[in-house]
């Protein structure tokens, strides 16, 4: 075998001898004179132990087991040069070993741990339990919602507070504590106003042409009346609005036929651009009146740029009658191409604030709502010329009468304000002094009166089994002729009326206030869109509902007031159409009976014989009913404010005694007592004044004549 050509090694046949192999050293040699071994002696031992030339000891068992699983490599028996890639090798490898391990370092953190925790254990032994002390998960989480009383419920804005509804589903006015802090004063001298055009009203050649006498006779014909200064000509058609075609074409195709009696006088004047107080009975067309106008006044301004406020705002009491106006409005809207926003409690806020922000020519909201967004700056009310406040009384009556005139308050004082109302009260009377300009009052028919375009039934019944067989055998009849929608007082009565109703296969919606705001959307657009004819429902749905397939309207169960049931009877017969209410009495009901039967009077309708008996067994209407002419219309005769008439005793239970009184009639003999309940106030007023006379004595100068002589009185007297 030849030998490799590498200097310094080769391999012959006969043996391989490393190149400057070191001899094994020799006993004798290396040692000093002494015995020590001397310097060569140990060099040459560690060459010997590097080069093989010692066997390493065998290690023991133990030795073995402490060993590392991994091979140890031998470093090398030379230093590498600087900057070779042997050295540069072994100085990464070092690198590496001298790293921490991320293993290592994790086991080692949890044995740190562990022992920690063991110390503390073991210190912590002793004979009492201190865990009785501590807070268990438990007492932890009464606790927490102690500190935390609205944990885990919804979030509510307490500042501006929702419409709330009562046991019988009706509004009511939020607590004194809850109540929305109207917006704060504003300075109008201090804002710089544009001008803005206010008339757009061009009279029509027919209408210029009447008399003085064909305007009276026309305003008779429709029912209004109408007080105020320069107040224009009521119309009969359409066409004497000078409308522009295309609003005439969609007012025609919501099918109108011709103007109502409210419309006929109030949309001449709001073009004209003159403040309107409108008062008029439910299903008049008391939106459109407004609506129209508005649309023209808009249309005119510049156009509403981002982050200004609208032109043209409308409050309105409820949701429900804020989403119909809304609607409403959208419909005309679009021809004008003009932007509407609905702003409502129970809606999102957040989208409500960023439709704000971006502009709206059209701002229909609730009172609350409107101020919270003013509040937050998502819009403001600069740019407000147009004004409308929609069913005045129920703002007052839910009790948002500063939140109404603060916003009043921060429109334009220039501006054009309509106020419309099915009834008015003198709040309300009040509040148009302060927020209108020398207003038009256009009044149709009675105040507090039904429409006549709908025909009244009532019915004793004598308990409300008989009024439920009565309903299951007329439904059938009356869903014939279009929807129907029952009215019922009460939510649980409503709930059970409308399982009822489904036990006997009538399919049917329910609406009270207990239910959620979408869910109350839901349903009244199921209804609006006919998916079903029949709607159980409170009086939340009595104002502002308009559905004009409503064709009857059934009272269950009477309302709480008179103008409640108008407005109840107010949702059928809407714009003209005819309508029929049915209201259904038990003999229980002889208080309300009466004002049933004014109401019926009011709006010439039939009066049964057995409703108005069952009326005259009421005190308060048996006495207005039959009291003589003059006489004041008290309605109870008794108690405070009672004032009695000229020549009447002033005492109804006793006679008028004098002091000159014989002594057969010293004291008064009461006489026989007046109806079941008697005057007991003046009763007592008559007898300390019986007393004060007898007892003065006059202060003169003479003393007084003795008195007549009269027989002997006894102790008792």
């Amino acid at each position: 075998m030849s030998g490799f050509n590498y200097s310094g090694f080769s391999m012959n046949k006969s043996s391989v001898v490393r190149h400057n192999a070191v001899p094994p050293p020799t006993a004798t040699m290396g040692l000093s004179k002494q015995g020590y071994s001397t310097m060569n002696a140990i060099s040459q031992n560690a060459l010997s132990a590097a080069w093989g030339g010692s066997k390493k000891r065998a290690a023991t068992e133990d030795e073995y087991f402490e060993d590392d699983e991994e091979e140890t490599v031998p470093d090398l028996a030379y230093i590498p040069a600087p900057g070779s890639p042997t050295r540069l090798e072994m100085e990464k490898k070092k690198q590496e070993e001298e790293e921490d391990d991320p293993l290592d370092a994790y086991m080692a953190g949890i044995e740190h741990q562990m022992k920690r925790e063991a110390s503390n254990s073991a210190s912590a032994k002793q004979s009492v339990r201190n865990d009785l002390e501590e807070e268990d998960d438990e007492e932890s989480y009464y606790r927490y919602m102690e500190e935390n009383p609205n944990a885990g419920l919804l979030p509510v804005d307490e500042d501006h507070p929702d419409v709330e509804y009562d046991e019988d589903g009706n509004p009511i006015a939020p607590d004194k504590k809850r109540i929305i802090d109207p917006l704060p004063p504003i300075d109008h001298s201090t804002i710089e106003y544009q001008p803005f055009q206010k008339n757009f009203y061009n009279e029509h050649p027919e209408i210029a042409s009447l008399t003085g006498e064909k305007v009276k006779e026309l305003r008779e014909v429709l029912g209004i009346k109408v007080s105020g200064n320069g107040v224009p000509k009521p119309v009969s058609s359409f066409a004497h609005f000078n409308f522009d075609d295309k609003l005439l074409k969609i007012i025609i195709k919501a099918e109108y036929s011709s103007p109502t009696p409210i419309q006929a006088q109030a949309v001449p004047c709001a073009l004209l651009g003159r403040d309107v107080l409108g008062i008029a009975q439910t299903g008049s067309g008391k939106t459109a009146a407004f609506l129209w106008p508005l649309l023209k006044h808009v249309s005119a301004q510049p156009p509403v740029e981002e982050g200004e406020g609208p032109v043209a705002l409308i409050l309105a009491p409820t949701r429900e009658l804020a989403i119909q106006i809304y609607n409403e409005a959208k419909k005309f809207a679009r021809v004008y191409d003009l932007k509407v926003i609905c702003a409502y409690g129970g809606g999102s806020k957040w989208e409500q604030s960023l439709a704000l922000k971006e502009g709206a020519d059209i701002v229909v909201a609730t009172p609350g709502r409107i101020i919270d967004h003013i509040k937050g700056g998502a819009t403001n009310l600069q740019r407000v010329t147009f004004l409308v406040l929609d069913e005045a009384d129920r703002m007052f009556e839910l009790g948002f009468e500063p939140q109404v005139r603060s916003v009043c308050n921060h429109v334009r004082p220039d501006r054009q304000t309509l106020l419309f109302s099915a009834t008015f009260r003198k709040r309300i009377e009040k509040l148009a002094k302060d927020a209108l300009q020398d207003p038009i009052k256009i009044s149709q028919g009675i105040l507090g009166q039904a429409n006549e375009d709908v025909t009244q039934h009532v019915l004793l019944l004598k308990d409300q089994e008989a009024k439920r067989n009565w309903l299951y055998r007329k439904l059938v009849e009356l869903l014939s002729a279009g929807s129907v929608l029952l009215f019922v007082t009460k939510k649980l009565d409503a709930e059970q009326m409308a399982h009822n109703l489904k036990v006997k296969e009538f399919e049917c919606l329910l609406l009270h206030g207990d239910m959620e705001q979408a869910d109350r959307s839901k349903v009244i657009m199921a209804f609006k869109k006919n998916e079903c004819s029949l709607l159980v429902a409170t009086d939340v749905a009595a104002r502002g509902l308009d559905i004009p397939h409503v064709r009857t309207v059934v009272c269950f169960d009477i309302s709480r007031d008179i103008d409640t049931h108008t407005h109840r009877i107010g949702r059928t017969g809407r714009a003209g159409t005819q309508g029929t209410a049915y209201t259904l009495l038990t003999p229980q009901d002889k208080e309300f009976a009466g004002h049933i039967v004014k109401n019926l009077e009011m709006a010439n309708q039939h009066v049964p014989q057995e409703v108005l008996d069952l009326a005259l067994q009421s005190s308060w209407f048996k006495k207005q009913r039959f009291r003589k002419k003059g006489e004041s219309a008290n309605v109870g005769g008794l108690g405070l404010g009672f004032k009695e008439k000229a020549g009447s005793s002033m005492l109804r239970g006793f006679v008028p005694s004098s002091s000159t009184s014989s002594s057969s009639d010293s004291n008064p003999a009461p006489s026989a007592p007046r109806g079941p309940a008697t005057d007991r106030l003046s009763a007592m007023k008559a007898a300390f004044r019986m007393q004060y006379q007898n007892q003065f004595t006059a202060s003169v100068d003479q003393p007084p004549p003795p008195p007549a002589p009269t027989r002997k009185k006894s102790r008792w007297e």
